[in-house]
């Protein structure tokens, strides 16, 4: 709880996965890829509960073994073709009320405590309805366009970009898939975290904003999950 206000996470978890098979069970750094989503939530100072929904009996074990409360997803929520808010809305409808839902994103590791609480304490401080995590785009999206069949590029870049360096342009933003808070009311009425007004973003780092979806993000993810902890070694030997 923080300001009077409640707080649930969300952790959604299903076994199938087609680009990396069985994911959110994979080993990363000693723990399966869902427990640092549960730990990082059950660490929080401010939120109430921890429920992980998942269609996978070996999920569900895992996940309670690391202290979440879980919540069994029906097979018609287990396809590609369930979309996150179904999945949101079951668990909601099967546990109690909550004035807040946070969704956490077991495939961003990276995510710590400390990016959700500030997300929370930005909620609080703005009197926002949602708030949604974002990183700086690694590129710009003014050098990006679609192409023809053809491939001809003759207008690929607007005229008063061509010649700017990256650094003189405007920072461009993007979803990282870390954490999505909303006010549960408007959750609900809109079937989105991404409200149509009162909603702000949280900026986080891009080496905290992997999202693994793919082999390689998995090993970059290890790659950082190795050097925080190779910098939270040496802070202490000090």
């Amino acid at each position: 709880m923080y300001n009077g206000k409640t707080f649930l996470a969300i952790i959604p978890a299903r076994g199938g996965s087609k680009r990396l098979p069985r994911k959110n069970m994979l080993e990363l750094a000693g723990k399966p890829l869902v427990a640092w989503s549960i730990e990082a939530a059950l660490h929080s100072n401010y939120i109430d509960n921890v429920i992980v929904s998942s269609d996978d009996d070996e999920i569900l074990s895992i996940s309670t073994m690391f202290g979440a409360e879980t919540i069994k997803r029906p097979d018609c929520l287990a396809g590609d073709m369930a979309t996150t808010f179904d999945t949101i809305k079951h668990t909601i409808d099967h546990s109690t009320n909550y004035d807040y839902i946070i969704l956490l994103q077991p495939t961003s590791p990276l995510r710590k405590t400390n990016h959700i609480d500030e997300a929370i304490e930005l909620l609080i401080a703005k009197k926002a309805d949602a708030v949604i995590s974002v990183c700086e785009m690694e590129h710009s999206p003014l050098w990006s366009n679609t192409l023809s069949e053809d491939g001809d590029m003759s207008n690929f870049i607007c005229d008063e970009i061509k010649n700017k360096r990256s650094q003189d342009l405007e920072k461009y933003y993007r979803l990282n898939g870390a954490i999505y808070i909303s006010k549960t009311s408007r959750l609900l009425e809109e079937k989105s975290f991404m409200l149509k007004d009162n909603i702000f973003a949280y900026i986080m780092a891009r080496e905290s904003s992997i999202d693994i979806d793919t082999l390689t993000d998995f090993r970059v993810a290890e790659y950082f999950m190795e050097q925080f902890s190779s910098i939270n070694l040496s802070k202490k030997e000090i």
